[in-house]
């Protein structure tokens, strides 16, 4: 049974929407959560201390293991600061569940890079950190859940939105840092992975409960992700609507990267042109 007795969990941007879904998920299933929202608004700007405090209270009042953690989480020593709270108030961290993000429309000619920074810091940047600052205590613990947040804003080209180029950057390098850390985890009992939740949340201009894709129809598969339960990393999690589909980029069998990719030969920019059709062979995956 997936069960956290006795386990801390960290959410971020648990105030609202899916990480407060998720808090309710985990706690319910017996865990001690840690809720962290800077309250910002749906840009990802300004603060507010009281969502994350009322959201820990709704949590308690429905008899639920839950608090309000205040730290801003935009900068390296912010995420640093916030699991060393953690660890000094509660001893462990068995699970962190980074879901702190926001959606920001600018098209190519408009983009500046101090928005385009702002975006990574939250979105890209501080899951890197906070698992960097959780790694030692999970290392001595050997074990460790991290479940960070994509897109498939960003990975399928068939669901992009115009405007969305550093969301998509943002999204991206969560899959590549997620990769990566799976790799070094393997061997502490650290396990990494991404969930990609489509739900209708204020960043869809939707407050209340929706008729469709509610945030608590996602929270189970990240719940499970979080859990002693799941033991392989690496995974993207498509989660919407309460149905669920895992996939990761998969090397052909056969292949021995960088030397021979079993794929098709041409040594001028004319024969790579004239394969095209061989080479750019799109690859639909059959689902049942």
């Amino acid at each position: 049974m997936v069960r956290f007795d006795g386990q801390v969990v960290l959410i971020t941007g648990a105030g609202r929407g899916l990480g407060l879904a998720y808090a309710r998920c985990v706690a319910r299933l017996g865990a001690t959560v840690l809720l962290q929202d800077n309250g910002a608004n749906s840009a990802g700007h300004g603060t507010d201390p009281q969502v994350a405090e009322q959201a820990a209270e709704q949590l308690r009042l429905e008899g639920l293991d839950a608090r309000a953690v205040l730290v801003d989480i935009g900068s390296r020593e912010g995420c640093h600061a916030l699991v060393r709270s953690v660890l000094m108030t509660n001893g462990r961290l068995d699970a962190l569940i980074h879901n702190a993000g926001w959606v920001a429309y600018n098209n190519i000619d408009a983009i500046e890079e101090s928005a385009f920074d702002h975006m990574m810091a939250v979105a890209a940047k501080a899951p890197l950190w906070l698992a960097q600052a959780a790694w030692p205590a999970m290392k001595t613990a050997g074990y460790g859940r991290i479940v960070m947040t994509t897109s498939c804003r960003a990975l399928f080209p068939q669901y992009v939105q115009s405007g969305l180029a550093s969301y998509a950057a943002a999204k991206l390098a969560v899959v590549g840092i997620m990769n990566v850390l799976t790799a070094e985890g393997q061997q502490d009992g650290i396990i990494v992975n991404v969930v990609s939740p489509v739900a209708k949340t204020r960043m869809w201009g939707v407050e209340g409960e929706p008729d469709e894709l509610r945030p608590s129809d996602v929270a189970p598969g990240v719940a499970y992700l979080a859990s002693s339960q799941c033991a392989e990393g690496g995974w993207i999690l498509r989660a919407a609507n309460g149905q669920f589909h895992a996939t990761k980029a998969l090397e052909a069998e056969g292949v021995d990267y960088p030397r021979d990719l079993r794929a098709v030969g041409a040594s001028t920019a004319d024969e790579v042109a004239a394969n095209w059709v061989l080479i750019a062979v799109p690859s639909i995956e059959p689902r049942s």
